[in-house]
């Protein structure tokens, strides 16, 4: 790719791409006219056979279930949906946006006061929910929170809905007008650290920015796009659900991330493309069987949501023989602004997250700034555009502290962007960590000593210390469990290729890493367990 020319850290958008001024309604309407026979969503679960919508049927399913929906909630309302990947969840999905209702998405691992707080917070009057899930009595717990909170009104019991809604014969009644600027969904953020916060979502920002990424993947129209990517997060309901319709295609959603089921699904499927988080591809990648699968059909696969090895993209490229897309992004902006496209480079692919989307502006300023910092410098990235969340729901400090006067939401994430409009992702501010009054970001070790032959992965966190405030702590997997590398050598490595300080002072073995959902590493918790000594030291 030729050069932009850019001498400051600041893109703006290219906006000759059209912003998609449609509903999640519109759009299935829109397409089920266009393609009515063409499978629509594909239901994958274990031990269990696939379960096939067409546009026409997912329509007529979609309108049955806003029918009922209205019977028992008004337009504006907020709804929990709290399941794993079922094929129910897209019905309301797409049935709460013809019926104008915003949809609150709820991780099916929360517990009862996780719970709480996300229907509490949300203000939301119903709860749809599945019986159970990897052992968990949902329903006993859907009960035991309804009791604390008057407000839930209703509740809907996913594993009798679609016969209930097939059942319907209310009166038909004229379903509202919805605005593409109107809330969808209201998303929570992962709440790492203090309480989630609800990130308030619009129909326009999520189809748009699902569009996108389908044409900068090359995801063909009427082609299939399969991931078990969970529902609840707007890389599987946005992303992979809208994105797929906006390209006529058919989504193959996996109940669970489970590899054989997984796999399984791209073979039958016949799957272009798949999505899933580094710790789902790396999961795939490991099966035993994994070479013993047909997956010829599949030309891209895509990752994002976490931090992308280098070592991944050339392994998923080479084991799927296939080309490999990589987004950034997060959930206050639905949630993609940047990615890779597969006719990228190998060393773009390893190393950047690409070029910001059409109609998204990218500036990377001096974290508490406003001013782009030069080509090359590193800041916090921010971005503007279509796709911004309305604000976190009911939290106007918050959303205050998040999008400035300007409309420029802050990501948190520290960056760099080259000449060419590439962008490189480099940390968290929230990682860095203060050494004796200097500043180190974590990235920038954790590269080096993922160059060692015998560390797989590697880790970098700031842990407590009297004397100098905080010291480098780093924590490896190593490739071979039996014959781990030595702290000596790993920081002899360090310092001879960073500043004495960034040199980390305590090595420890990983172990099993704690991450969450969407297999997103947990910092917070592997410091606590440095500081309760629960991790065994390298040698």
């Amino acid at each position: 790719m030729t050069g932009t020319g850019l001498e400051t850290s600041y893109l703006p958008a290219q906006t000759e791409a059209k912003i998609l001024d449609l509903t999640a309604g519109d759009l299935l309407r829109e397409v089920a006219a266009a393609e009515p026979d063409r499978a629509a969503l594909i239901a994958r679960a274990p031990g269990r056979p696939a379960q096939v919508w067409t546009y026409t049927e997912l329509l007529a399913d979609a309108e049955k279930a806003a029918q009922w929906l209205l019977t028992r909630f008004r337009p504006g309302e907020h709804v929990t949906v709290w399941a794993p990947n079922v094929p129910e969840w897209i019905l309301l999905q797409y049935g709460a946006a013809l019926a104008g209702l915003v949809l609150v998405t709820a991780n099916p691992a929360l517990r009862a006061g996780e719970l709480e707080y996300v229907l509490r917070q949300s203000k939301s009057v119903g709860i749809a929910y599945s019986d159970s899930f990897r052992g968990t009595d949902m329903a006993a717990i859907a009960e035991q929170v309804r009791e604390k909170l008057p407000q839930v009104r209703e509740a809907i019991r996913f594993e009798t809905w679609y016969a209930e809604i097939q059942a319907f014969d209310g009166p038909a009644q004229p379903l509202p007008d919805v605005e593409p600027t109107a809330a969808a969904q209201l998303q929570y953020t992962s709440g790492t650290t203090g309480f989630p916060k609800g990130a308030l979502l619009h129909h326009r920002g999520l189809i748009t920015a699902a569009a996108y990424v389908h044409e900068r993947a090359q995801f063909p129209r009427h082609g299939v796009w399969a991931t078990a990517l969970p529902l609840f997060h707007t890389a599987a309901c946005g992303m992979s659900v809208l994105g797929t319709a906006t390209s006529h295609g058919t989504i193959v959603i996996c109940q669970l991330f489970d590899p054989t089921l997984v796999l399984t699904a791209l073979q039958e499927h016949r799957a272009d493309l798949y999505a899933g988080v580094p710790a789902m591809m790396l999961g795939l990648l490991a099966h035993p069987e994994f070479d013993s699968f047909d997956l010829s059909s599949v030309k891209v696969t895509i990752s994002g949501g976490d931090a992308v090895p280098p070592e991944l993209v050339r392994e998923a490229e080479r084991r799927f023989r296939a080309r490999f897309s990589t987004v950034y992004g997060q959930t206050e902006l639905s949630p993609i602004i940047a990615q890779t496209s597969p006719d990228d480079t190998l060393e773009d692919k390893c190393g950047t997250v690409g070029r910001p989307l059409p109609n998204v502006e990218i500036s990377v300023v001096e974290p508490g700034g406003e001013e782009p910092v030069a080509i090359g410098a590193q800041g916090e990235i921010c971005a503007r555009g279509y796709q911004a969340m309305l604000g976190y729901f009911d939290m106007p400090e918050q959303t205050a502290e998040t999008i400035d006067a300007h409309g420029w939401v802050h990501t948190g994430d520290l960056g760099v962007l080259d000449e060419r409009g590439y962008l490189r992702v480099t940390g968290r501010i929230k990682d860095m960590i203060i050494r004796g009054g200097e500043n180190i970001y974590p990235r920038e070790i954790e590269a080096v000593l993922a160059d060692h032959p015998r560390v797989a992965s590697a880790v970098v966190v700031g842990v407590p210390d009297q004397q100098w405030g905080e010291i480098v702590a780093a924590i490896i997997t190593p490739t071979d469990p039996a014959n781990p590398p030595t702290g000596q050598e790993l920081h002899g490595l360090v310092r001879s290729r960073l500043a004495p300080a960034k040199a980390p002072r305590d090595w420890y073995l990983a172990g099993q890493l704690p991450t969450n959902a969407m297999g997103k590493l947990q910092k917070f918790l592997l410091r606590e367990r440095i500081t309760e000594q629960a991790l065994d030291r390298l040698p």
